[in-house]
């Protein structure tokens, strides 16, 4: 039996577009229209915040010529027209308009000034920085931030921790690819296991649950070759145990990679246990 015949077919964190992303592709609307086509039942759509400063733009945006000004438009443009389509589609399909957070140095204020001006339907907490290097773009960048760091050890405590504080912080509707920073690390199994990640990651459930959140269920790794989604299974099992919600997100990147692995997603959720009446994203303050 297909997953999906089980369980609505959604995604809580996707949606990325070539129009309003450097490193996705096709426009918004083919985006959208691939996830009617597929038969989602809702859709959020979780475009990347800008940067506050040049510093912290993708090595692609430099590429392109854009800076943080400019990413700036760009991402007024996305939620003008994400409003407009999410409209226009109503009837088809129901559609959030989110954002994906980022949290280096300045992140969090500067995400606290977009969200009282766009307004957008709720936010993804996600870490792609640790001591302000983007681990999760190559390889080499994820070698800086082992060495600035001390280890691999202390890498994987620093994530945990600078998540635990955008946590706290900016208490964000859905946490994530949980644990990314196993991205580089093929033997990320017993960096998990260790006493001082594992009670941090302990810690940042236990968080998680306090306050209600929700995590994301990512399959983006499982379309790049990895054994599991983030966050791996036995994360996924506390996280059912301590009765948190979770729910599937492809973190879609163009029309070709709409739904990609979203029925493993769900068929891994039913086989360890979890709620597949999937919490939709609403405001905190809903």
């Amino acid at each position: 039996m297909n997953p999906a015949d089980t369980a609505d077919r959604v995604s809580i964190h996707g949606g990325h577009s070539g129009q309003f992303c450097s490193h996705a592709a096709d426009s918004l609307e083919d985006v959208i229209q691939a996830y009617i086509d597929k038969r989602f039942t809702w859709v959020g759509i979780t475009e990347h915040i800008p940067p506050h400063s040049d510093r912290f733009l993708y090595p692609e945006e430099i590429q392109a010529g854009l800076d943080a000004r400019e990413t700036y438009r760009r991402f007024a443009q996305y939620v003008s027209t994400c409003r407009q389509l999410q409209s226009r589609y109503r009837s088809q399909l129901e559609l959030f308009v989110g954002c994906e957070l980022e949290a280096y140095e300045g992140a969090i204020p500067f995400a606290r000034q977009l969200m009282d001006t766009f307004e957008p339907d709720y936010v993804v907490g996600s870490l792609h920085h640790v001591d302000n290097i983007g681990f999760d773009y190559s390889a080499e960048l994820y070698r800086s931030a082992v060495r600035a760091s001390g280890g691999l050890e202390e890498l994987y405590c620093s994530y945990f921790d600078a998540q635990f504080e955008m946590i706290t912080a900016f208490e964000p509707q859905v946490i994530g690819h949980f644990d990314l920073i196993r991205l580089f690390d093929d033997d990320y199994k017993s960096r998990l296991a260790l006493p001082a990640v594992s009670e941090r990651i302990g810690r940042n459930l236990a968080l998680i649950k306090e306050l209600d959140l929700t995590i994301d269920c990512n399959v983006r790794a499982l379309s790049k070759g990895a054994a599991e989604p983030y966050p791996t299974r036995d994360i996924l099992q506390q996280a059912v145990n301590m009765g948190i919600s979770i729910v599937p997100g492809d973190d879609s990147h163009g029309a070709d990679t709409v739904g990609e692995n979203i029925d493993e997603a769900i068929r891994i959720l039913l086989e360890l246990g979890a709620d597949t009446n999937w919490r939709k994203p609403t405001p905190a303050d809903a």
